[in-house]
């Protein structure tokens, strides 16, 4: 049977931390930051956790963890 490859969008878009949690970065960063506070898009710069178990397992599943 051949290797299992990640899924690349996910590859992407999250990683998994050492205690096995699963990072990603905030939407909302990438354009029509001028209308945007300074205090918003600093939040935005630190990555969140995936808190929902179910879709933390799919995702780990993309990327073959």
């Amino acid at each position: 049977m051949p290797k299992m490859k990640p899924h690349k969008g996910a590859k992407k878009r999250f990683t998994t931390t050492a205690t096995g949690k699963v990072r990603r970065l905030r939407a909302h960063k990438s354009h029509i930051l001028t209308k945007k506070t300074s205090k918003r898009k600093r939040n935005l710069r630190r990555p969140t956790t995936v808190d929902t178990p179910g879709e933390a397992k799919f995702i780990k599943r993309l990327l073959v963890v």
